[in-house]
C-alpha cells in the first residue's frame, strides 16, 4: 500500500451546533474524510462537563462519564452518548484513520459538595505572591459522582487532591486561593510568576493518589475507546514530569506507540524546546509561534515572508511540530482569539500542507465554516488537502530569497503518479519566480491548481520553470 502524507482534522469548533448527535454525524462522514485525504482525527473532549449538554468539553466534571450517566442535567454529552462515541471511533478507524482523544487533566469543575479548609490568597498578576494571611474558605472540591455510583472507579476527590481554586463559596469572592500546605509546581510556565493555576479546582500532580488515579483512568479510557493517541490540553500548567511519566507508563502497558501532541500555548519557541526536553521527547507540540506568524502576516502586508518560518518548531524541531492555522481557541470570540485573516488563509494552509516538514492539523471551522460568525470555509481548502495527499512528495527546494515573494518546489516521486508541485506566495503585487522542479518534468506543462493564475507554465530542459502569482495570493502549480 502506498504511503500518503499525514493530516489531522480537528473535528470541532467552539460554537458547533450538535443536537447531542455529533458522534453519529461524524461517523457518517468517515468515508468522505478518508477519501479527501484526512489520515487522523482529533475528537473533542468526550466526558461530562460542568456545562452539561452545552459543554464544549474543557470544564471537566467526570472523566469516566462518556455520556452514560444522568449528571449535570443530561445523560448524553454535547456530542452524544458513550455508545455513539465508541461507534464513531470504530467507524473512523475502519475507514483507515487514526483517532486522537482530547485529554483534559489540569482541572475539575462542578463539584458535588463544598469543603471548608484553610487557604491563602495569591496575587492574580503573580501567583507566587501571597497577598493575605491564611483564612478559612468554603470551596467546591468534593467530587463523589453520586449518579455513577462508583462504576469504573471508586475514587472520590477531595480538597487534598487539589492545589487551589478561584472561588470562595462562603463569601462569593473571586480570587486565587492556594490550599494549606500546597505549593505550585516548578516545571510549569513562568507567566504570572508561576502558571500552575489556570482554572477550576487545580489538580495536585505532586499527590501520589492523583497520579495513580490518572494512570488508572488512562488505561480504562484506552481499553474502553480503542483510541490511537491524544491531544493533551493545557500542558504548560502541569508538572512536565507528569505527562513524561504518564505517557511512558500508558505506552508500555498497551505496547502501542500512541501518538501525543501537547498544547503548550506560547509564542516563544525556546519554551517549547524546554518542554520537549523536560518530557524527554514523549510528546509532540503544536507550533504556536507559526500560528502567530500567520496571524501577523494576515494583518500586515509588509511582513517579511522569507522569515515566516524563523523561530518556529517546524523549522527548529520539525519531527515534533504539529502545525496549524487556527483552532477552537483562536477563532473569533474565544480566549486566545488570533484568527488568521481570509487574505492569508490559503497561503498559510499551503505552508502547512505542501511542505515536507511538520504534521499538519486542519481546523473544522476552516473546512466547514463557522455559521455562528458567518465565516465561510477557506476557499480551495479541499483542493489543498487533496494536493497534499496526491502531489506533495519528493525532494524539496526552497526559494525564501525575497521578503515578499517566497516559493518552494517538490520534485515528486515514483510512488505517486504525476506527483510534484511548485508553490509561490506573495503579500504584495503580482510577480513570478524561476524555480527548479526537476529534470524529470522537462517538457511538461503545469497549471495553477487553485485557479488563481490562468496562464500555463512550461518546464525547461534544465528542470526550471517560471511560476507566476497574482497580487496578495498563492498559486500551486501541478502537472496538467
Amino acid at each position: 500500500m502506498k504511503k500518503i502524507n499525514g493530516i489531522i482534522l480537528q473535528c470541532f469548533e467552539w460554537y458547533l451546533k450538535t443536537n447531542q448527535d455529533f458522534w453519529n454525524t461524524l461517523a457518517n462522514k468517515s468515508q468522505e474524510l478518508e477519501k479527501l485525504g484526512i489520515t487522523a482525527v482529533w475528537l473533542p473532549p468526550a466526558y461530562k462537563g460542568i456545562g452539561g449538554k452545552d459543554e464544549v468539553g474543557y470544564g471537566v466534571y467526570d472523566l469516566y462519564d462518556l455520556g452514560e450517566f444522568n449528571q449535570k442535567g443530561t445523560v448524553k454529552t454535547k456530542y452524544g452518548s458513550k455508545e455513539e462515541y465508541i461507534n464513531c471511533i470504530m467507524m473512523l478507524k475502519q475507514a483507515g484513520m487514526e483517532v486522537y482523544a482530547d485529554i483534559v487533566l489540569n482541572h475539575k469543575m462542578g463539584a458535588d459538595k463544598l469543603q471548608t479548609i484553610p487557604a491563602t490568597k495569591v496575587d492574580w498578576g503573580n501567583h507566587n505572591i501571597e497577598i493575605a494571611n491564611q483564612e478559612t474558605v468554603k470551596v467546591a472540591t468534593k467530587f463523589t459522582f453520586p449518579e455513577r455510583k462508583h462504576k469504573y472507579s471508586d475514587f472520590e476527590w477531595n480538597w487534598t487532591h487539589f492545589k487551589g481554586i478561584d472561588y470562595n463559596s462562603e463569601t462569593s469572592e473571586q480570587a486565587i486561593f492556594k490550599f494549606k500546605d500546597k505549593s505550585w509546581s516548578q516545571t510549569v510556565d513562568e507567566e504570572f510568576g508561576n502558571f500552575d493555576y489556570l482554572m477550576g479546582a487545580d489538580l495536585d500532580f505532586d499527590n501520589k493518589e492523583v497520579v495513580e488515579e490518572c494512570i488508572a483512568w488512562g488505561k480504562w479510557y484506552i481499553e474502553t475507546t480503542n483510541i490511537d493517541g491524544f491531544r493533551l490540553d493545557a500542558v504548560k500548567h502541569i508538572n512536565a514530569s507528569f505527562y513524561r511519566d504518564w505517557l511512558k507508563i500508558i505506552r508500555e502497558y498497551f505496547k502501542k506507540e500512541l501518538f501525543a501532541v501537547g498544547e503548550y500555548w506560547s509564542t516563544d519557541v525556546k519554551k517549547l524546546h524546554r518542554y520537549l526536553t523536560e518530557t524527554e521527547g514523549e510528546t509532540s507540540l503544536f507550533d504556536v509561534p507559526l500560528h502567530y506568524h500567520f496571524t501577523q502576516a494576515s494583518k500586515d502586508d509588509t511582513v517579511d515572508l522569507s522569515k515566516i518560518l524563523d523561530e518556529t518548531l517546524i523549522k527548529e524541531n520539525p519531527a515534533k511540530a504539529v502545525t496549524f492555522v487556527d483552532n477552537h481557541d483562536t477563532q473569533p470570540g474565544q480566549s486566545l482569539e488570533s484568527f488568521v485573516g481570509e487574505n492569508f488563509k490559503q497561503s498559510a494552509y499551503s505552508i502547512i500542507l505542501l511542505r515536507e516538514d511538520g504534521y499538519p492539523c486542519v481546523f473544522y471551522g476552516d473546512l466547514y465554516g463557522i455559521p455562528h460568525d458567518n465565516i465561510e470555509p477557506v476557499k480551495n481548502i479541499e483542493t489543498l488537502i487533496t494536493l497534499r495527499k496526491e502531489k506533495a512528495y519528493g525532494t524539496q527546494h526552497d526559494y525564501f530569497d525575497n521578503p515578499h515573494y517566497i516559493g518552494w518546489t517538490r520534485e515528486g516521486d515514483e510512488e505517486h503518479l504525476r506527483s510534484g508541485l511548485a508553490v509561490i506566495i506573495t503579500n504584495q503585487s503580482e510577480g513570478e519566480k524561476q524555480m527548479y522542479i526537476g529534470i524529470q518534468h522537462a517538457g511538461k506543462t503545469f497549471i495553477d491548481a487553485l485557479g488563481n493564475v490562468e496562464e500555463e507554465v512550461f518546464i525547461q530542459d534544465d528542470g526550471n520553470g517560471t511560476f507566476k502569482v497574482k497580487e496578495k495570493s498563492v498559486s500551486v502549480w501541478v502537472e496538467k
